[in-house]
């Protein structure tokens, strides 16, 4: 027969031999993984529902930019059509719009432009696609020159720093807009005799070339600050004395380090520059009528506003809203990169 003791110590040793479970062992493991920083500025970007909505307008002007060629041929109007032409109701005496509110009408539902009546929407449309895809080879070539000048004049230093330097600020002392509206026939006249009608190729080249030439200092500057405090770091010094390049040091250790204030200045940099594009065409040194242009819609409404106020409107309303969004957007994809900087 087994005693009470024998029974406790039985009871006792197979309590001691049972491990004590850790806590929370019936949960599942989660395996903790790490993000890298272009996640975390994504997973902040996300959070931020300004960033998020200006990015999907910004999306909207670009998508029905890129397609205005299609949605013009399912609205059925051309924008180089002269619809006052062929239906002579559709102007007055004055060759502007007959109907109310600039001639809006089921069939034309931004109204038609005055002297030659082609559809507002329309014209609009291509419009945008003339001026932003303008600005965003023109604001993707701005970078490249001035991310290149700031890494060769931060990195190398003494003289190449020096005379860089001199130029960018002969080029920073030239009044920008002023010389863009003197430089553009220059330009032009170089390829096209003044006699002879210039092609729109030719004018879209030599706006690209002047906006190349004329505002990459602000980015150059950016770039230079930079790469002068980046170059004293301990990994660029163990690329030199591991014997790299210092083109290989610039492309491997120094770029990759500069995409958050090129991203970010880029985004500050392209409203602007749609701006300069639509500025040369209001002043008549840009694309010239019949092209559509954003800038020719704006310089046709400043010479009928008193009569035709409506005209203006469309346009000038997709403009604020395009440059609120982007500006929106600058902000958010700077607080998504550096949390630390707040609004």
């Amino acid at each position: 027969m087994t005693s009470p003791i024998e029974i406790e110590g039985a009871e006792t040793s197979s309590a001691l031999d049972k491990e004590p479970e850790p806590k929370g062992a019936g949960k599942k493991n989660e395996t903790v993984q790490g993000r890298s920083p272009g996640r975390l500025m994504w997973l902040r970007f996300k959070r931020d529902r300004t960033g998020v909505v200006s990015a999907w307008i910004v999306l909207f002007f670009f998508v029905i930019s890129a397609a205005a060629p299609l949605i013009s041929k399912l609205y059925g109007k051309d924008p180089y059509e002269f619809y006052g032409q062929d239906d002579p109701t559709l102007l007055n005496e004055f060759n502007l719009p007959a109907g109310p509110n600039g001639g809006m009408s089921p069939e034309h539902w931004f109204g038609i432009d005055p002297n030659y009546g082609r559809d507002v929407f329309s014209y609009l449309l291509y419009g945008m696609r003339t001026s932003l895809y303008t600005a965003l080879l023109a604001t993707i070539g701005i970078v490249i020159v001035g991310v290149l000048i700031g890494l060769v004049s931060g990195y190398f230093g003494g003289k190449i720093d020096y005379w860089l330097g001199r130029l960018t600020d002969f080029m920073l002392a030239l009044p920008s807009q002023l010389f863009m509206v003197a430089v553009m026939p220059v330009v032009v006249t170089v390829f096209v005799a003044p006699d002879e009608e210039t092609p729109v190729y030719i004018r879209f080249l030599a706006i690209l070339g002047v906006m190349w030439l004329l505002t990459w200092m602000s980015l150059s500057r950016l770039v230079r600050a930079v790469t002068l405090s980046l170059r004293e770091r301990e990994f660029v010094e163990a690329a030199k004395v591991a014997g790299a390049s210092p083109w290989r040091i610039i492309r491997k250790e120094l770029l990759p380090n500069l995409i958050t204030p090129i991203i970010v200045q880029g985004t500050y940099l392209l409203p602007s520059t749609i701006l300069s594009v639509a500025f040369l065409s209001f002043v008549g040194v840009g694309y010239q009528d019949p092209t559509p242009d954003w800038g020719l819609m704006f310089a046709t409404g400043a010479n009928i506003y008193e009569q035709d106020p409506t005209y203006m409107f469309f346009p000038g309303i997709a403009m604020v809203v395009f440059f609120v969004a982007f500006n929106l957007l600058g902000d958010s994809v700077r607080d998504a990169f550096d949390p630390k900087t707040g609004r």
